[in-house]
């Protein structure tokens, strides 16, 4: 295994903003620990029944994974608030999570990474002594593909909510994404997939209409945001910077038609090709406010895809409707749970949508439903926006119409412990064996760090 050293410049540097950072959460922490108290004194003088709206006529036991990200406590709350059991489990790195100890959870446990050969073995043991119905996977990049696998081993004792292995490696390619749109006669961006930075040295630009961008098939946390169009200023320039990419037969890239436009994610929960529930976004590309927003071209894209590939399980889609023709094309798809699942956090039928074969309707989020954001997050851009009126006014504004992802009156242990308990220590195991971190991500429960998982 091939050691990571740090430069000691940047050792001091990231070592002082761990320490910045766990000073600032400790400054705070009386005001959420004094939030949490209220909301567990009215609790107790309210006495609800921990947020559950109705018992289900056939109640059923959940396993969903991913259980340090926002998106599985969501989903924990659901299928708690329709009268289900729900079992959260983890990798033993977040054993920590604040997540585990919310009312919605039944019981908490932790397993190997997805990765190792014990991982399968370790969720057949949890869902026979649980006696599981339904897997739902709330599962990273990387894990997407284990739990994919893992179907073969789990079939014959539950349900599992995710597509099979060789449908996910094709929709998460997105070279083959873009390939399987287009042979369904839907839009989607022109793409060519690169192997060797001669390919694209190679191309001929003259004809082309549009510009381009290079995207990792694998996922890359951090080379995902550079959208640097093709070609350079120079030949030179496009060769320099092709050069300076992990490209290789081994670590694909797609080379896609840049498609300027208002860029929009979904996420879409199907049942054989039947579209259970659907919510909509405008995106941004470090996503922590979601806001539904109805786009029928979008919607019935996703049910012909979903239809023509009789999908089972979670997708996430990233749109864009271009400026020059007003068309909508699908830019990638993402096989997995996507974090705007948070907007169903008031909505009765969230656990049908999941378990129920076709359900009456398609669950969308509510009228009445709040955006969503993190509170932490948009904190830290008011105290970075100070300078700035209108972008301070608008934090405000998000914030007031808003609701905070993790908060819930009827269970506030998760949002005490997610930002005073999970990150800190997560911060402090960075402080004992330092690596570069990029930021803290309270949505997905984690600091994002070079290199990290």
């Amino acid at each position: 295994m091939t050691a990571i050293y740090m430069n000691p410049v940047n050792l001091i540097g990231s070592q002082a903003k761990t320490i910045a950072t766990l000073v600032l959460l400790l400054m705070v922490l009386p005001l959420n620990l004094t939030l949490t108290l209220v909301a567990l004194l009215r609790s107790a003088v309210l006495k609800p029944q921990r947020f559950q709206d109705a018992s289900s006529d056939s109640p059923q036991t959940i396993l969903i994974s991913g259980g340090k990200m926002t998106k599985a406590l969501q989903l924990a709350r659901s299928f708690h608030r329709a009268g289900h059991r729900v079992i959260l489990l983890e990798t033993h790195k977040y054993w920590l999570t604040g997540h585990r100890y919310s009312w919605a959870v039944d019981r908490f446990y932790t397993v190997p990474n997805p990765q190792s050969a014990e991982y399968a073995e370790a969720l057949l043991e949890i869902v026979q002594q649980e006696k599981v119905d339904v897997y739902v996977p709330v599962c990273s990049p990387v894990a997407s593909y284990y739990d994919a696998a893992v179907q073969k081993v789990l079939n014959a004792h539950c349900v599992v909510m995710h597509l099979d292995v060789d449908t996910l490696q094709r929709l998460d390619d997105k070279y083959e994404f873009a390939t399987i749109a287009q042979s369904l006669c839907l839009k989607a961006p022109k793409s060519y997939k690169i192997t060797d930075p001669q390919q694209v040295i190679d191309f001929d630009f003259t004809e082309v209409q549009r510009k381009y961008i290079l995207k990792s098939i694998p996922y890359d946390s951090i080379r995902r945001l550079d959208l640097t169009k093709l070609p350079c200023e120079t030949p030179a320039k496009t060769a320099a910077f092709v050069r300076s990419l992990p490209i290789s037969p081994d670590r694909p890239w797609v080379m896609q038609e840049y498609i300027p436009g208002q860029e929009y994610c979904t996420h879409s929960t199907v049942r054989d090709g039947h579209l259970q529930l659907h919510c909509c976004c405008e995106s941004s590309a470090f996503q922590v406010n979601y806001e539904h927003v109805e786009q029928p071209e979008i919607e019935d894209w996703i049910r012909k895809f979903a239809g023509g590939l009789s999908l089972t399980g979670q997708i996430s889609l990233d749109f864009i409707r271009a400026d020059d023709d007003g068309q909508v094309y699908a830019i990638e798809c993402n096989p997995r749970t996507h974090s705007a699942i948070t907007m169903f956090y008031d909505h009765p039928d969230v656990a049908a949508a999941y378990l129920d074969s076709k359900p009456a309707q398609t669950a969308q989020p509510l009228a009445a439903s709040r955006p969503t954001y993190w509170i932490y997050h948009e904190i830290w851009r008011l105290l970075t926006h100070l300078w700035s009126p209108s972008q301070t006014w608008q934090r405000l504004q998000i914030i007031a119409q808003g609701k905070d992802a993790i908060f819930d009156w009827n269970d506030p242990l998760p949002f005490l412990l997610v930002h005073h308990w999970q990150i800190p220590l997560l911060l402090w195991g960075n402080l004992l064996h330092p690596k570069e971190w990029i930021r803290i991500d309270f949505n997905i429960g984690k600091l994002v760090e070079v290199g990290g998982d």
